[in-house]
């Protein structure tokens, strides 16, 4: 059964991703979701979309995948033991501390570290998916699991979308490439080109590479491990055990550097927009990094590690993600009926944004029945953002004392971090300096 849900959610993420192209090459701007929710449905959902992308999505998932990072780094270290969570949670906020300084620090630095440990994960899958085959040949038990495959499954519905939710999170990031629209090149081809070939192979990758668990191990097995790749590792690959967790957690490393990446687009976006502080869209004079957005990014999530429940982060992410997900889907459905002169160089089926609608419309809905304390701060946190909203950026003819307070803090982070407004500010700060060294 669990294959079936890994592979329906690849389906799935293939859907939302072919959506995404219509609306990626029709609206023509960095930020993702928050950019279609803005055009679709005004700027109070934009806003609201841009506001949990701050205080859930991406700190969560950042939280979520450090977490993992440092289970499996530790794992090794404690062996059979039950992995402490005070010493996880420690080297989960090093990772993130260590990354927000590579991001603030250098985008060259970002780059290849992404470069490095996307090449690292890969090399990990690879491994455990021949080790299972392997298994699976020549083991006398490499198939037991396989047999009454859907011996204990639950049919309730809360559980069924809880198992859909942990297999979406690991397809997270079919949507991260529309976030930065305005620095590809020939968008109208790259774009669904990337999702056409990247989409498929994962899908395949991840199937195999859990039957390849489940060819050495149990399902009560895998359900009670913290750390299951390490598990399996340490039953097929005898001495050389130690390398799976290694490079699982390096691709746990490379994939948090990747949100820290992306996040600092959206709040340049929101920031442009105005939806967002000034600060927020300021970059380092002399690194050229979004500096602050990291920062912010970076002191969130390590508040969010302060959860003991993993789950619990995943249900938060998870809720409002899907949630303005399928705001999107639903924006691109309006667009076509609202703008049918808008031109869409890729126009999918209509049948593929609705039973994608559908479908978001289902986890959001039965998260609630499933985990309705997890979900509902997800929902009161979102709530929150409307009266932020009206105070802060609907409400124009604000006091001046306002005014100036807002002035007196964006001119502090300024010189705080040494940062300046995007575009023409940065060139004529760095001439300026340079002007500086020349007369010294």
């Amino acid at each position: 059964m669990s294959l079936l849900v890994w592979a329906l959610c690849g389906l799935f993420s293939m859907i939302g991703a072919l959506c995404y192209c219509e609306l990626g090459t029709s609206i023509l701007k960095s930020g993702g979701d928050y950019a279609y929710i803005k055009t679709a449905w005004g700027p109070l959902m934009g806003f609201l979309q841009l506001w949990v992308s701050v205080l859930i999505i991406f700190p969560t998932s950042i939280a979520i995948i450090s977490i993992i990072f440092a289970m499996n780094i530790l794992k090794p270290i404690y062996g059979d033991c039950e992995t402490d969570s005070q010493p996880v949670r420690l080297l989960a906020a090093c990772c993130i501390s260590l990354l927000a300084f590579v991001n603030a620090f250098n985008v060259k630095w970002a780059t290849r570290v992404q470069d490095v440990f996307t090449a690292a994960k890969l090399f990990a899958l690879v491994i455990i998916i021949v080790a299972g085959l392997v298994n699976m040949a020549i083991s006398e038990t490499g198939t037991d699991t396989f047999q009454n495959s859907f011996a204990g499954t639950s049919s309730n519905p809360g559980s069924i979308c809880l198992a859909f939710y942990s297999g979406l999170f690991a397809y997270g990031g079919w949507n991260y490439l529309n976030m930065v629209t305005e620095e590809m090149q020939n968008v109208k081809r790259n774009l669904p080109l990337a999702i056409i070939i990247s989409l498929p192979l994962v899908t395949i990758v991840y199937i195999m590479t859990n039957a390849a668990y489940l060819s050495a191990m149990t399902m009560p097995e895998i359900k009670a491990s913290s750390a299951v790749a390490v598990v399996f590792a340490n039953r097929l690959l005898g001495v050389m055990a130690w390398c799976i967790p290694v490079f699982v957690g390096l691709s746990c490393f490379g994939s948090v550097n990747g949100s820290l990446f992306t996040a600092s687009r959206v709040f340049f976006v929101g920031a442009r927009e105005r939806q967002l502080p000034i600060a927020m869209g300021m970059i380092s004079v002399s690194r050229l990094t979004p500096l602050p957005a990291v920062c912010v990014t970076c002191l969130i999530s390590l508040i969010m590690l302060s959860s003991n429940d993993i789950f619990s982060l995943i249900n938060y992410f998870s809720f409002a993600n899907w949630g303005f997900v399928g705001l999107s889907v639903a924006g691109l459905l309006f667009l076509r009926w609202k703008k049918p002169n808008l031109v869409r160089p890729i126009r999918i089926p209509l049948v593929l944004p609705i039973i994608f609608l559908i479908f978001c419309v289902f986890l959001v809905v039965m998260s609630l029945y499933g985990a309705p304390k997890d979900t509902g701060i997800g929902l009161l946190i979102i709530l929150s953002g409307i009266p932020v909203y009206f105070i802060f950026i609907y409400w124009q003819n604000k006091p001046r004392i306002i005014g100036t307070i807002n002035e007196k803090i964006t001119t502090s982070i300024q010189k705080l971090l040494d940062v300046v407004p995007q575009e023409t500010s940065v060139t004529a700060m760095i001439e300026e300096k340079q002007d500086a060294s020349k007369e010294a």
